[in-house]
């Protein structure tokens, strides 16, 4: 049974956060179960339309970047679609800080999937990889000197007032994350719903807030890792920061009330309605590519069948290519690739941009599908 210990201070570091699971009777409700069935339901979807695509990578690093500029942006770091885009494509267009910001945290995600695939017992040790990926440093768990609370965001006479201060010291934030990787790890022993153990793990994080910096970040990309490691997903392409950028009041609002109240079962509505809809709303996105992909396949092969397939690929990985990002084995030319890029330019396919010294090309109608919320 978990059980508050002691009355809840928001000025108090919260040591006495009850460790997981929690009770039943909090969690196992009618209206979890039927929120439950249509997120495994939409997501099931979402697992067998990402299959059908020729080639999983055009939409794991699209959608995997707008979560990096979503999930950034929860943090108040903004950068635009096309920055991003154009920083990727060409090293000379230079990376400004928040650029910088969303595209470690990308890098953070795939560090992240990388190590849920070779091993798929999730550890302290990938939390941290994690978050100093995203932080580019080299500490670990939160030392008890540093006094980190949580203030009030947004404007308002209570903007900047206390609303929790997490767990501190050293050995109760590690006690307390060993307790959350089993309740992850152990299937057996923890026979939860996988979604379920995503939305309780997820709030569990956030309490115990184990970084110095980057917990939120941390957090929403320790719940995509899930998704692979219960094999809800082959590929991480579900992400929710968008979803809780717009809910984002309501998403404190329930952290909250779980932390005071214990009210676990409007969290995880609130959770499981999220992966709900941005399963449908990333099949949607699915179709939309699919579709322009065929076209332009179609479009291709009659007016120049010379060009490959794979090369067309290359165009739906991100809207913006240059033609050094399309050698390969089949394209070995740079002045093949030039002309390929000129030739799909002349059929409007293709829109040139000059960035600095180097020509670039855009694929406007991907970019508008990925530019649209």
């Amino acid at each position: 049974m978990s059980n508050l210990t002691e009355p809840y201070d928001r000025n108090t570091p919260y040591n006495s956060l009850p460790l997981l699971p929690p009770d039943d009777e909090l969690v196992e409700t009618k209206e979890v179960f039927k929120a439950l069935n249509n997120a495994n339901k939409a997501l099931a979807e979402l697992k067998g339309m990402a299959k059908k695509l020729p080639n999983q990578s055009m939409l794991v690093n699209t959608i995997a970047l707008r979560e990096a500029k979503a999930s950034t942006e929860i943090e108040n770091i903004f950068t635009t679609d096309d920055e991003l885009y154009k920083a990727l494509t060409i090293s000379e267009y230079g990376l400004k800080g928040n650029v910088k910001e969303v595209l470690r945290y990308r890098q953070a995600l795939w560090k992240g999937y990388k190590d849920i695939l070779e091993n798929p017992s999730l550890t302290i040790e990938t939390l941290i990889d994690i978050y100093q990926e995203i932080k580019q440093v080299n500490d670990g768990i939160r030392p008890p000197q540093t006094e980190t609370v949580i203030l009030k965001r947004g404007s308002g006479q209570l903007t900047g007032e206390v609303v929790y201060t997490p767990p501190r010291g050293t050995q109760i934030i590690l006690r307390k994350l060993i307790n959350l990787i089993d309740f992850i790890n152990d299937d057996l022993k923890y026979p939860y719903d996988p979604l379920l153990k995503i939305a309780i793990s997820h709030y569990q994080f956030e309490a115990i807030h184990p970084f110095r910096d980057g917990n939120g970040r941390a957090g929403r990309i320790l719940s995509i890792l899930l998704m692979i490691q219960k094999k809800l997903l082959e590929v991480p392409i579900l992400y929710l920061s968008a979803y809780i950028i717009r809910e984002k009041d309501e998403y404190y609002e329930l952290l909250k009330n779980v932390t005071t109240l214990r009210r676990w079962n409007s969290w995880i509505i609130f959770m499981l309605k999220a992966i709900e809809e941005t399963s449908r709303y990333t099949i949607s996105k699915i179709e939309e590519i699919d579709k322009l992909f065929s076209r332009t396949i179609e479009l291709v092969n009659a007016r120049y069948p010379s060009i490959r397939k794979e090369f067309i690929e290359k165009l739906f990985e991100q809207p913006y290519i240059s033609p050094k990002k399309l050698l390969d084995k089949n394209i070995k030319s740079l002045n093949t690739a030039k002309k390929y890029l000129k030739q799909l330019e002349d059929i409007g396919i293709l829109i040139p941009e000059k960035i600095g010294k180097e020509m670039v090309y855009l694929n406007i109608d991907l970019f508008n599908i990925l530019s649209e919320s």
